[in-house]
């Protein structure tokens, strides 16, 4: 581009999120340009499937399956990448940055997994490489993240990144519904894919935490550093004994910092206090709170998913970029918290110190309980509050949270206590509890 009245943009990508960025541009285009000063203007668009019919204005003759071209198109400024998964998108990407083009995507797989190669290509060929809607939708916490909290050394990050599975576990919450029923009444509204794995086992939320901890944390965190579990094995059971306890049980991405610089990621049903913050966070809605030494903690909250909000996270990335082509490319470095290429520290999960929730199937008999607590005891785990619920028939069920415990000690007594001839290994489950947040 010559002028610098506009800026080009090429879309890859014309599913659900690419018709909601064209519906934005053309909705919104004339805002976005009086407030950046440059027109953003959509020229071409690859996707395989050109026949289908979308929900948007366009002009079809910008529609093609040629996806080289609009990389290799000199008149592209911005490629918006919207494709999802690894590869190809990745590959996308890397040409374009080569091709000396900035990028806008939506990807968090690809970031999470190949994020500081792109990043050390973009900064290498002086272009942007930006992701606002790759966590949260349109929740603007990665620009937050990286300018408003930059003075902050980001202590800990914490996130309901999920709409799907808190949409689950709001419904088990509130109706007494079990995990099978309220995840069809998902499917059945739109909020949970036909294939629900990748939400409900927890990768969603993995890829996302793996991106706020690389930038909270300067480290280079990827998907595979993260510990997951998701929601499968939760049971209305579980729920109404958390609330009984005082706690709502939510699918958490968590993210810390210890003193001596490791970091643990995370991600798996815990236990929050009904008063947090978190805890309150219901429906598809997400939320990301931060814990700054400076700030303390402060929390974004808003839809994490849609075409529409996730268009506008887009847009904006497209803003910021078409004020960099109006500046000639030449905008002072501003401080920045940004995904390193450097080495990373990681804390194992076993070294993890927390509460922790058990709840034990076992033969209603004299001394089951005492044989309990001691294998506990035995391993370094103190009792903080029981209850007990039965007699069902023959057995009953065994409610522990424990002071906090480190995790290795606790997965030493809970098989331990498995292998009791009295105690069902199959119906038992282990909870963490956050209580600081």
């Amino acid at each position: 581009m010559t002028e610098t009245t506009q800026i080009n943009i090429g879309l890859i990508g014309f599913g659900n999120i690419g018709t909601g960025v064209v519906n934005a541009l053309n909705n919104n285009g004339d805002l976005m340009a009086e407030r950046v000063g440059v027109k953003l203007n959509l020229t071409r668009i690859a996707d395989l499937d050109t026949e289908r019919k979308r929900n948007a204005d366009y002009d079809p003759a910008i529609l093609s399956a040629d996806t080289k071209g609009l990389l290799n198109d000199p008149s592209i400024d911005v490629v918006i990448e919207l494709m999802g998964g690894i590869e190809p998108a990745r590959t996308f990407v890397e040409t374009a940055l080569k091709n000396g083009k900035h990028v806008v995507t939506a990807n968090k797989a690809m970031l999470a997994n190949h994020g500081a190669e792109l990043f050390a290509l973009a900064e290498e060929k002086k272009v942007k490489l930006l992701f606002e809607a790759s966590v949260g939708g349109g929740i603007p916490n990665i620009r937050a993240m990286m300018l408003g909290l930059c003075p902050n050394r980001i202590k800990g990050v914490y996130g309901i990144l999920n709409g799907t599975c808190n949409y689950i576990l709001t419904q088990m919450t509130q109706t007494g519904m079990d995990f099978g029923d309220a995840l069809e009444e998902a499917k059945r509204l739109g909020y949970a894919e036909p294939d629900p794995t990748y939400d409900i086992e927890g990768l969603d939320t993995a890829h996302k935490i793996a991106i706020l901890a690389s930038l909270s944390f300067g480290q280079d965190i990827r998907f595979k550093d993260v510990f997951v579990e998701g929601i499968t094995r939760l049971s209305a059971t579980d729920i109404k004994y958390a609330t009984e306890l005082g706690y709502t049980i939510k699918l958490l991405g968590l993210a810390k910092l210890t003193e001596d610089g490791q970091a643990l990621v995370r991600v798996h049903p815990t236990l929050l206090p009904k008063e947090s913050q978190l805890a309150k966070v219901s429906g598809v809605f997400n939320a990301v709170l931060t814990d700054g030494d400076l700030v303390d903690k402060t929390m974004m909250y808003g839809r994490g998913a849609g075409a529409s909000p996730t268009a506008a996270a887009i847009c904006s990335d497209l803003m910021e970029i078409a004020a960099f082509k109006l500046s000639g490319n030449s905008t002072p470095r501003r401080p920045n918290l940004r995904v390193p290429v450097g080495s990373k520290k990681l804390m194992p999960i076993g070294e993890l110190t927390t509460k922790y929730y058990l709840r034990f199937r076992a033969d209603d008999k004299l001394g089951v309980l005492s044989k309990i607590s001691a294998s506990l005891g035995k391993n370094g785990v103190s009792i903080c509050s029981m209850m007990q619920h039965g007699p069902h028939k023959t057995w009953a069920e065994i409610i522990l949270v424990t002071h906090p415990t480190c995790e290795a000690a606790i997965e030493a007594a809970v098989a331990e206590i498995n292998a009791m001839p009295e105690v069902n290994e199959n119906d038992g489950i282990v909870l963490r509890v956050e209580e600081g947040l």
